[in-house]
């Protein structure tokens, strides 16, 4: 599902150039479930940016999907996002006027489903996350970890192979979090969705299948789970 060779990112700050990953060769079997930690600054979010397709690489190959992300325009990384990856992120980005089910409807407004079939979905989604009675909830009436379950109800409405999660419980309690996180678990193990996650909390990554730490912009140990 992820191949990662050689790659690099650095960004220019005036006449400085800050390296934040250096080197980085990785694969993620499809299926997998993997936790990615390290300390602040180790380059977890940059990893995770370019996995899904958020950022790009200064040097090296992302292969995602039979996808060779690097050598994709803007556009043309917009419509493999859009086909291929769901995006949890820790609080929520729900828009707080539309009901759960408008926001989780959101990411169907790019393809050419009727309003009926995008509604449809959007319950299915609901109901696949324990929420279909709060479908006509807006944010505001919902709880936190009701928000974050709508929030990856709209990851999963268009059915994508990739899930990419930065610390999705990173403003939940303990119990909510790791509710939140058994959902994850059931959308590896039930639904096969390959999901790589940015987590601080260890107990977070007991959750996934894997662990990859990342030190200083490298790769530094990987262990099974």
């Amino acid at each position: 599902m992820v191949e990662l060779k050689g790659v690099t990112k650095y960004y220019t700050r005036g006449r400085q150039q800050v390296e934040v990953l250096r080197g980085i060769d990785l694969s993620i079997a499809a299926g997998d479930f993997v936790a990615l930690m390290g300390p602040s600054g180790s380059g977890k979010t940059t990893l995770l940016n370019l996995i899904g397709g958020l950022d790009q690489p200064s040097a090296g190959q992302v292969e995602v999907a039979g996808h060779r992300l690097e050598t994709l325009s803007a556009a043309e990384l917009a419509r493999w996002r859009a086909a291929n990856v769901g995006f949890v992120f820790q609080f929520y980005n729900l828009l707080p006027m539309l009901s759960a089910q408008r926001n989780v409807e959101l990411p169907l407004l790019l393809t050419s489903l009727s309003g009926a079939e995008r509604r449809r979905r959007a319950l299915i989604a609901l109901q696949l996350v324990g929420l279909a009675d709060r479908a006509r909830h807006r944010p505001g009436e919902l709880s936190g970890g009701q928000e974050q379950r709508v929030a990856i109800a709209r990851a999963v409405v268009s059915d994508p192979r990739l899930l990419v999660c930065d610390e999705p419980t990173g403003d939940l309690d303990r119990h909510t979090a790791d509710e939140i996180l058994g959902l994850l678990q059931r959308l590896n193990r039930e639904h096969g969705k390959t999901i790589v996650m940015v987590t601080h909390d260890p107990k977070a990554a007991d959750f996934a299948r894997r662990r990859i730490h990342l030190d200083k912009g490298a790769l530094s140990v990987e262990n099974g789970a």
